[in-house]
């Protein structure tokens, strides 16, 4: 089946689905669901198709989308679409010069936002902007103050419902072809100003081709939820690819509601990066540790009856044998069965998991119990999905099988290397970075990476954060961040060690469980800053540390480390939007608790 150029897929979509629900959506964790139809859909968006005709939007305009996760951002995209204009979404945590910087580089004239937040950000902007001529807020209660270029998304709305602009609106979709640019979204990099890379129809079209044919059990009967960013690439073309199979998405407006929608909403498929399992998975471990030993013998139990039946026998496309379906469906029963609803994941088709690495032992827990989750390796200039896990015959430790028509080599320095239609063309205005990015032979160099073992691609590092060692070794951060996060003492890593003779550690343990440790050994103190300098809570991170990096080098190993009472986040700038440690930033604000690790 060929998919339809994004601006006529809407009202194709419509015609064929009619009142069946698209999009669900509620203003409050406390609200019921609303849901929008397909029907309801496609009016709104040739509204504000010709809303957008009406203040004079012209083809390949750029438009930026500034909010938490929303109906109208689908909308706004598919309206601008049909256009043939080009949607730049923004992280709804950007700040004031992330704004301006993307606004001045995209030569952005109309912004979209969500709050009142992000309106206070995008005013001050306009301010100083020779681009940015209007705002229009999704939030009905924002306050303007004496901004006289802004305007509600319930007014401009109704100004395209009132619209006579039909015809042009038509002739532009007419005219759309799969080379005019659909978004340029921008890569918020550990160093330096963001990239914008530019995403044609071409891109998305061939990513909904190549990801019908890896995930036939992905039909118009599943149940989705946005709990990504749309600005980040993974949600953006999975819910794209929601619309394109007909699937009915829930729009979860703030993440931190994510654990109540998934209650609510019990899906089928849900897209997100490792963290959050990280999360569920410490969860399930530190209920096990609460437990007697009894039943703690009885969930080793299952997870090796699970393991067995679902990693040895069923990912093999082997038939278990009686005993051993009795065996699982006993242990279904009695564990598995209650860790997924107590989630509320029990109805899983798949559940994609990207974006940074996945540990191998939550992989395994998560497949043993028969949480589906197919694990893979995407970039946003690969338009995400470069390789991910198959139904059948995947293999832990691998980021999955590569997507049909993707093509893939290794270069130097073992730089995972990428060939396709969902390879994008190049970043905006950055005739430097987009040379730097390709080879001779036009091959997109990812800056990953890794090897191929079969048709699978392991991936090994990210090249840019390897360190090395003054004595020669090196170091492969993530690799040491991803293991000791896995601890229930351990919230957040940067590892350090550059040019040094051995390596240390910026940690920000999780407090709630630092806490109880110290009631447990009636440990006193006034602060949690001054908890954490207390020698007994040193020494148990000292020995978690020491558990988790069982079987690593010597050199590999943390030597002294820092404890800081607060998490990196994105607001301070230690993370990117991406939830990526900016290490530099990191060992810039630590200066001084670094050096004193080396100090002699």
């Amino acid at each position: 089946m060929k998919d339809l150029h994004f601006s006529q897929l809407i009202s194709a979509q419509a015609k064929k689905y009619g009142e069946k629900t698209v999009l669900c959506y509620r203003e409050e964790i406390t609200d019921a669901w609303s849901e929008i139809s397909w029907n309801s859909f496609a009016e709104s968006v040739i509204s504000i198709a010709k809303a957008f005709v009406e203040i004079g939007l012209i083809e390949h305009q750029r438009v930026a989308q500034f909010s938490q996760n929303l109906p109208e951002n689908l909308i706004v995209d598919f309206a601008l679409f049909s256009n043939r204009a080009t949607m730049v979404p923004l992280y709804a945590t950007s700040t004031i010069p992330q704004v301006e910087f993307i606004v001045n580089d995209a030569e952005i004239g109309i912004i979209f936002v969500g709050d009142q937040i992000q309106y206070d950000v995008a005013y001050e902007v306009l301010k100083n902007s020779k681009f940015l001529k209007k705002i229009i807020a999704f939030d009905k209660n924002v306050q303007f103050g004496e901004n006289e270029n802004a305007m509600y998304y319930s007014d401009f709305l109704l100004l395209g419902q009132k619209s006579t602009k039909h015809f042009e609106v038509e002739q532009r979709q007419n005219e759309s072809t799969e080379t005019d640019l659909a978004c340029i979204l921008y890569t918020s990099g550990t160093t330096g100003n963001p990239k914008g890379v530019m995403m044609p129809h071409s891109c998305f079209n061939e990513a909904m081709r190549i990801h019908r044919i890896k995930l036939p059990s992905v039909t118009e009967n599943d149940t989705s939820i946005a709990f990504l960013p749309l600005s980040h690439v993974f949600e953006r073309t999975w819910s794209y690819f929601c619309i394109c199979i007909g699937i009915k998405n829930y729009i979860n407006l703030r993440p931190v509601e994510i654990q109540q929608t998934i209650k609510d909403v019990r899906p089928t498929l849900m897209c997100a990066v490792p963290r959050f399992w990280e999360k569920v998975y410490a969860g399930v471990q530190e209920n096990i540790a609460n437990m007697t030993p009894i039943k703690q013998g009885l969930v080793t139990w299952a997870l090796a009856v699970g393991k067995q039946y679902n990693i040895d026998y069923l990912k093999t496309s082997k038939t278990p044998p009686l005993w051993l379906k009795i065996k699982y469906k006993i242990a279904d029963k009695l564990i598995y069965s209650k860790v997924k609803n107590t989630i509320g994941i029990e109805n899983a088709n798949i559940f994609p998991t990207a974006g940074a690495k996945l540990s191998d032992e939550i992989n395994l827990f998560l497949r043993s119990i028969g949480v589906p989750i197919v694990y893979g390796y995407g970039l946003t200039e690969s338009t995400a999905t470069v390789s991910c896990f198959d139904y059948k015959g995947y293999q832990i430790g691998t980021v999955g099988h590569i997507l049909p028509d993707v093509q893939v080599k290794i270069g130097e320095e073992n730089e995972i290397l990428l060939k396709g239609k969902t390879i994008f063309p190049g970043y905006y205005k950055n005739k430097e970075a987009t040379e730097a990015a390709f080879d001779d032979q036009g091959w997109f160099k990812t800056g990953d990476a890794g090897f191929i073992k079969g048709n699978e691609l392991v991936m090994t590092e990210r090249i840019k954060d390897l360190f090395k060692t003054s004595n020669g070794k090196y170091i492969a951060p993530q690799e040491i961040e991803t293991r000791l996060v896995l601890d229930k003492y351990i919230e957040q890593v940067a590892v350090i060690g550059d040019e040094r003779n051995y390596v240390t550690a910026i940690i920000a343990p999780v407090i709630p469980a630092i806490e109880e440790y110290a009631k447990s050994k009636k440990i006193h103190y006034s602060s949690i800053e001054k908890l954490l300098k207390i020698p007994a809570i040193s020494e148990l991170i000292h020995e978690r540390i020491k558990e988790q990096q069982k079987g690593m080098a010597e050199y590999e190993k943390i030597k002294r480390f820092t404890l800081i009472p607060k998490s990196f986040s994105i607001e301070t700038g230690e993370l990117t939007n991406t939830l990526k440690v900016r290490r530099a930033v990191i060992m810039q604000k630590y200066k001084l608790q670094i050096e004193e690790m080396y100090a002699l």
